[in-house]
């Protein structure tokens, strides 16, 4: 077996966010077009529509991060926890930027500064990771 087979079977497969993945996708989506062409705009209705789109963009985002992360391998390999995580990120970003769309206070910077924090987040994250691995011998 020779280096780069050893590598990318420590990697989670795509195969194993599939069923997660399609899962969120129909919960969220499902919900998110029941929210939308349902219901009247008021409070409770408005925090369901965050989290149906929350819940659906990270169901759809999962897979293309989990080959994101077999295409560009890092030491130490991500986890699924990891790769969770990273499509949080990006489930996370998109309903705020449509949160402070609603109070009109969303502009270019705002959006750039938000993306980079979370991709700051991130990177600070898998940093502690990778001073705390150990390499098996």
């Amino acid at each position: 077996m020779d280096e780069t087979s050893k590598a990318h079977q420590t990697y989670p497969t795509i195969k194993q966010f599939l069923p997660a993945a399609l899962m969120l996708m129909a919960f969220g989506w499902g919900s998110f077009l029941l929210i939308i062409f349902y219901t009247l705009p008021s409070g409770g209705t408005r925090w369901a529509f965050f989290f149906s789109l929350f819940t659906a963009l990270t169901g759809t985002v999962l897979p293309f991060v989990a080959f994101l992360n077999r295409r560009f391998p890092s030491q130490p390999p991500p986890t699924a926890g990891v790769i969770l995580r990273q499509s949080f990120w990006v489930g996370l970003y998109l309903p705020t930027l449509a949160w402070l769309r609603i109070y009109r206070a969303l502009n270019l910077p705002i959006a750039i500064l938000l993306a980079v924090g979370l991709i700051v987040i991130e990177w600070l994250l898998r940093l502690r990771e990778r001073s705390q691995w150990k390499p098996q011998t």
